[in-house]
């Protein structure tokens, strides 16, 4: 599945953002190395970045810059997750997750007394979903069996969670940032979303409500 690119170009046109602000975030790591990709075209070689990713990601620097440092913004964006510890009743006093998550992550994996920043990542996605609609609660079952198995393997680097459906049969799939993938053409991809997005939420949200991280 080949990927929508934006010329560096483009970018800065439609942004209104300067060439040394881009590559003032590309090395404060607010703007992930991997997305500058270097490309041929009619003019020599140029720059292109993910569309899907670099707007969103420029929107939101843009919004914030002004009340966090750069360095604040990077611990934001960067997907490592740190430590932290909520406990049930913290969860949902601060509206993090709802307690039909909760109850759902206890059927499968049951009730830690504390809950560390990537069990708090599963309910925080599992609850998104859940409540846009996107996925049922068996989903949301399958949603954390793999988010349990397999998220840690990724160790800080960005991965996409993906859900295809073929015939009502739902598969999750985590795969690294930006990498091509192929289905059965019978497949129909419902979820494509970097996690990346988030983490970033909840750590704004944790640290909007008082949370603890500590790196």
């Amino acid at each position: 599945m080949s990927e929508d690119l934006i010329s560096k170009k483009e970018l800065l046109d439609l942004t209104g953002i300067s060439y040394g602000q881009l590559y003032r975030w590309k090395r404060k790591n607010l703007i992930p190395e991997e997305w500058f990709i270097r490309k041929s075209s009619f003019t020599g070689q140029e720059t292109y970045f993910p569309r899907q990713q670099i707007l969103p990601r420029i929107d939101k620097i843009l919004n914030m810059k002004d009340g966090l440092s750069l360095d604040e913004l990077a611990d934001v964006f960067s997907p490592a997750l740190g430590e932290v510890q909520l406990d049930r009743a913290q969860l949902v006093e601060r509206n993090i997750v709802s307690e039909g998550s909760l109850l759902l992550y206890q059927e499968v994996h049951g009730e830690p007394p504390f809950y560390n920043l990537d069990q708090t990542l599963q309910l925080y996605v599992l609850d998104k979903l859940l409540r846009g609609g996107e996925i049922t609660r068996e989903e949301g079952r399958m949603l954390l069996e793999v988010m349990g198995s397999h998220y840690s393997r990724f160790a800080g680097k960005p991965c996409e969670l993906v859900l295809i459906r073929k015939m009502g049969v739902p598969v999750f799939l985590l795969i690294a940032g930006g990498t091509d993938y192929f289905a059965d053409s019978e497949a129909r991809m419902v979820i494509k979303k970097p996690l990346e997005h988030f983490t970033e939420e909840l750590k704004l949200l944790i640290g909007d409500t008082g949370g603890r991280i500590h790196e």
